[in-house]
């Protein structure tokens, strides 16, 4: 079927209507913003609200820009601080676009952004480490006090004096806040917040870091050690000198006892034998035969004389008579 010229005519006013009308409309998101640009030149407002727009067509180009909070995560980077000592310090910051048009004109997108924030952050991130000793960028804030581990106060161990704080790592975050959004500022950037997200030592410190730890936990291992010996020693000593006064007085209490029995002993035999001058010569005559039993035996060998007194009754049974041998025979 043949159309006719006015149909024809039609159906391409009509195409020409929708791409105009798709070349002059576009649609701007809840989260984004938008800047329209004339053969690269910014014109106009930036487009904040979120709705259909309507454009130059084919003049006029739409660049369209994050509205969100974004983040920025920096590299870990090797920074020596004031004292010489090289740390690593990894930080992260979240930002947004403030000025789109200020934006667009610096940076043109987020890509770019990024990249200026890495020259920015982390330069001023580098200023501020190297301007403070490693123990404020460590310390949360100058209020709060290093707390010491009761082992290390109860011993000798030397502990080390820590520096009175100045400033502390949350004032030095605040600090590179504080220089860092002034230049942001300038690049339609709003700098929200930056954080240390990680702070670690070089590897060469780092091992001298758990060599002192070391040292220290070995330090009080050998005083606690040496304590313990010590003590050890003062309690076998106290239990020795407690044992040998026990025995003494054991001994002493024995010996007074003995002494008492063998008095009392003594007294009863005294009575017993004192009676008569024949009780007094059976006791006499008792007495050496207990010193033969306890002084003689088979192999002993003795050479004495026979008039001594020890061998008195060895003659006679009678002290009082001598030249009598035993059993009455001369």
């Amino acid at each position: 079927m043949n159309l006719s010229f006015k149909t024809i005519v039609a159906i391409v006013a009509l195409l020409g209507v929708l791409l105009l009308l798709n070349a002059g409309l576009y649609t701007v998101q809840m989260t984004e913003q938008a800047i329209v640009t004339q053969f690269g030149q910014p014109v106009g407002a930036p487009i904040i609200a979120a709705g259909l727009h309507v454009k130059t067509p084919f003049i006029q180009d739409v660049n369209f820009l994050e509205k969100r909070v974004m983040e920025w995560d920096g590299n870990a980077n090797q920074i020596p601080t004031k004292d010489k000592l090289f740390i690593y310090i990894d930080s992260y910051a979240r930002w947004r676009i403030s000025e789109p048009l200020l934006f667009f004109q610096r940076l043109h997108d987020e890509r770019s952004a990024q990249s200026r924030l890495d020259d920015i952050l982390d330069g001023e991130t580098r200023n501020q480490v190297a301007k403070h000793e490693l123990i404020e960028i460590i310390r949360t804030d100058k209020q709060r006090q290093p707390a010491i581990e009761e082992t290390l106060t109860s011993t000798s161990v030397q502990v080390e004096n820590w520096a009175p704080i100045r400033f502390g790592r949350e004032q030095i975050a605040r600090d590179i806040y504080t220089n860092a959004s002034k230049t942001l500022k300038e690049l339609g950037i709003e700098l929200l917040d930056i954080r240390f997200k990680r702070i670690n030592y070089n590897p060469d410190v780092q091992t001298k870091i758990y060599d002192r730890m070391k040292s220290e936990r070995l330090q009080i291992a050998d005083k606690f050690r040496s304590e313990g010996q010590g003590e050890a020693a003062r309690i076998r000593g106290e239990k020795e000198r407690e044992l040998k006064r026990i025995g003494s007085e054991a001994y002493k209490q024995v010996q007074t006892i003995h002494g008492e029995a063998d008095a009392r002993a003594t007294a009863i035999y005294a009575k017993a034998y004192n009676q008569s001058s024949a009780s007094n010569q059976f006791y006499l005559f008792t007495k050496t035969m207990e010193t033969y039993e306890q002084t003689l035996d088979k192999s002993t060998m003795l050479i004495m004389s026979t008039g001594g007194d020890l061998f008195r009754f060895l003659k006679t049974s009678d002290p009082a008579t001598t030249g009598t041998a035993v059993g009455g025979k001369p």
